[in-house]
């Protein structure tokens, strides 16, 4: 280190020695005083510590003379002549001149020199201690990152083989945490600590605000905590689950025990079927190249009433695996109707039947349990798309045992016991085949309508199949299975899919053709609403006389049915003529249109007898209309208010919250955000009256939507007859049958009635029904 950085030159040693000697009264010097020796002053100058102002460092530095002997005095006693002028010597020679004051001392140039050096030096020595600490940082924050790097590693080690080990291995090296106080500010490893500019070189303190020393080892700590929390958190779910299983057998089993006798007459759909008619078989008895197919009943859910007995047998290519080899059709429904073994005379026998809807061909408004766990994100809006999310594993899993238990054999009986003599089951094309990357469950559904259809010959109904679901959609609504685009008869794949549907209906109509099915199956529908307000007319007129010519080629002998495509029953006069036993299908609501749903209940009831009487008797004349018609599908709704009716998480045009538009029943397309019913929304129209549970509805309620049923009944028996949608739903009482039977809104025989539209039409209103109701 230069030594002019921390010491005076020789020159300022010197004079500072000089200054300090004192003279005696020979003017001779005297020996220099010890360090803390206090010199006397003048009797005449103040004392040096009382009495005067305390000055600061500057002030003192800048008004006092050079440091000088003679300004100290060493006796109270004044000099002699010899003395003052050894004294004035000694003035002139530092410099002192007493006409001009103080002298300007040269050494303070030297010093300032001096100074200006060792600054200069003192900036250099100071930049190398800096560059020499910042190397030393970099080497420990080194050291620091290698230690963080065997840490981390360790740790890793350690919570890799912490489910194998109760006790992990702790790091190579422990670090401590160390409380650090600066200025007053707790500095502390892990909390939310200040950071003060006086610890810059302290890399053991973690610093959030101004990012951490190590953003790796930040993140890769968080990544351990958490992977930590979950561990933990896992293996409380599964002490949880230990401790909650046991318990909830116990408690099943005493609910179980406490309810035996209510649950041995309850109709449930959570038990599994016994399957008892496997019993003493082997699955060995299954050829090889068979099992675990849909020809092995051993990978049936259900095999109740099924002939278990292996078949390979097909007929139109489609299996008879599950079919007894007899039956018998001297059953008879009611004594209203035939016999099955006795020739139903259509067009002169009236239909009075009933939908199977939702079964077969999943819709929302009848089972939303399906779609009600989803949110509108998951987007499962239909049976295509719940089958997608579902995948097909889960798919299968979910809905045979829907397919077993949302209609039984007590469905049929019930279903004869409430009057009808028909029924029409819908179904999808997966039921015969799949294509491309079809999500459905394929087939399955074909064992159970077959045995449906064996149910209904045994309690004397006789049936209507539709083909519910075409491929490519034949409408683009939900219940056709996928909702969206209509790709039947139109767009790209139009022609394919049309050409699909013919070859179902080959298979089709030569299976039914059967003997077995003569009796019992006696209408056959080529396919559910084609939305032929949007498909060309022309090319599903040349489509439906193929499909016709393709089911008489297959020697189907019953009547075949086409929907009317909601063009209105006029405009299908002179078309489709001179074809044998060919049926036009009409579906009838007021709610699907903003110009019915406004009637009030005087006017709904009066429509139905006026407005859809007079259409049925039009159509049935072949001058004005087609001709034979029927109506095969119609409901007492005054509303749609039912959930999911509209679509899924779409409202209703009762309440004015239809947000999509392409809505279902044939209506024009657009939303409806206005409330649409017959006060006008003024008193306000609300879906909680027609929603709620039937044991709630007045009295007047009730029996407006009685003799609404009934109307529709009349106007519809001016034609062959008609099918009601549906006979069951989850919750929505104005569309299930079997519930508006039970709440007594239903005539108890559907051949038997008390009101028909000969009669007065009451006044509601004044009966006391609000029309917000």
């Amino acid at each position: 280190m230069p030594e002019s950085s921390n010491r005076d030159s020789p020159s300022r040693r010197q004079r500072r020695r000089r200054t300090h000697q004192r003279v005696d009264s020979n003017g001779d010097l005297l020996p220099r005083s010890r360090p803390g020796h206090s010199y006397e002053r003048d009797s005449a100058s103040p004392s040096p510590t009382k009495n005067r102002p305390r000055r600061s460092h500057q002030e003192r530095r800048s008004s006092r003379a050079p440091e000088s002997e003679y300004t100290k005095s060493t006796s109270s006693g004044a000099l002699s002549a010899g003395q003052l002028a050894q004294l004035d010597k000694l003035n002139r020679k530092l410099g002192w001149d007493e006409h001009k004051g103080p002298p300007q001392p040269q050494a303070r140039v030297e010093v300032q020199q001096a100074r200006s050096a060792y600054d200069v030096d003192r900036e250099r020595e100071q930049e190398e201690r800096e560059r020499d600490r910042e190397r030393r940082r970099q080497e420990h924050r080194e050291r620091k990152r290698r230690r963080r790097e065997e840490e981390r590693a360790a740790a890793l080690d350690a919570e890799m083989s912490g489910s194998q080990s109760a006790a992990p291995e702790q790091p190579k090296y422990t670090r401590k945490v160390r409380e650090r106080i600066v200025s007053g500010q707790r500095l502390e490893r892990g909390s939310q600590a200040y950071y003060s500019e006086k610890e810059a070189y302290r890399d053991d303190v973690r610093r959030r605000d101004g990012g951490s020393s190590d953003l790796e080892y930040d993140e890769a700590e968080r990544k351990r905590k958490r992977r930590r929390n979950i561990f933990i958190g896992v293996g409380i779910l599964v002490l949880i689950l230990v401790i909650a299983i046991p318990v909830g057998i116990v408690v099943s089993k005493k609910s179980s025990s406490n309810t035996s006798a209510s649950a041995a007459t309850a109709t449930t759909t959570s038990t599994t079927p016994a399957n008892t008619n496997l019993n003493g078989m082997s699955e060995s008895s299954i050829p090889t190249a068979y099992q675990g197919t849909s020809f092995d009943p051993f990978t049936w859910y259900d095999t109740t009433d099924f002939n278990v007995t292996f078949t390979s047998e097909l007929v139109g290519g489609l299996p008879i695996m599950g079919l007894n080899s007899t039956w018998s059709d001297d059953t008879q429904a009611n004594s209203n109707a035939k016999a099955l073994n006795k020739t139903w005379v259509y067009g002169t026998d009236l239909v009075r039947g009933v939908n199977l809807g939702g079964w077969l061909s999943i819709e929302p408004v009848v089972t939303p349990s399906f779609f009600s766990g989803y949110t509108t994100h998951d987007n499962v809006i239909d049976e295509y798309t719940l089958s997608e999310t579902l995948g097909s594993t889960n798919a299968l899993s979910t809905i045979e045992p829907h397919y077993s238990s949302f209609v039984t054999e007590q469905t049929f009986a019930d279903i004869q016991a409430a009057g009808f003599d028909h029924v029409r089951i819908p179904f999808s094309y997966w039921a015969v085949i799949t294509y491309d990357d079809d999500p459905y469950v394929p087939n399955t559904s074909w064992r159970y309508l077959l045995r449906g259809i064996e149910w209904a010959r045994k309690h004397g109904l006789r049936v209507n199949l539709d083909l519910h679901g075409a491929p490519g959609s034949q409408n683009g609504w939900n219940h056709s299975g996928r909702q969206g685009s209509i790709s039947w008869l139109n767009g790209t794949d139009g022609t394919l899919n049309g050409d699909r549907t013919i070859a179902i209906h080959k298979q089709l109509s030569t299976f039914f053709a059967q003997p077995r099915y003569k009796n019992v199956v006696t209408m056959y529908g080529l396919v559910n609403e084609p939305r032929m307000v949007i498909l060309d007319t022309d090319t599903v007129l040349n489509w439906t006389t193929r499909a016709v010519e393709a089911v008489r080629a297959s020697n189907y002998t019953g009547i075949v049915i086409f929907g009317d495509g909601f063009m209105g029953l006029d405009n299908w006069q002179g078309k489709l003529q001179g074809i044998d036993d060919l049926l036009l299908d009409v579906h009838q609501y007021v709610i699907f249109n903003t110009d019915q749903i406004v009637l009030n209940h005087h006017d709904k009831i009066n429509f139905a007898c006026g407005g859809w009487t007079q259409q049925a008797l039009r159509s049935e004349d072949t001058s004005t209309g087609f001709g034979p018609t029927l109506c095969g599908e119609w409901s007492q709704a005054d509303t749609d208010c039912a959930n999911y009716l509209n679509n899924v998480g779409v409202g209703s045009r009762w309440e004015g919250t239809l947000n999509m538009a392409s809505t279902p029943g044939g209506s024009s397309d657009g939303s409806v955000l206005s409330p649409t019913c017959p006060t006008d929304n003024s008193p306000q129209c609300s879906c909680t009256d027609a929603n709620a549970d039937p044991s709630s509805y007045s009295q007047e309620y009730k029996d407006w939507l009685l003799m609404f049923a009934e109307a529709q009944m009349h106007s519809f028996e001016q034609g062959w007859g008609w099918f009601y949608w549906t006979w069951q739903t989850e919750s929505a009482t104005q569309w299930s049958y079997k519930a508006a039977l039970a709440a007594g809104i239903m005539p108890q025989l559907a051949y038997k009635r008390d009101f028909d539209c000969s009669q007065t039409i009451p006044n509601y209103t004044t009966l006391g029904l609000p029309e917000y109701y």
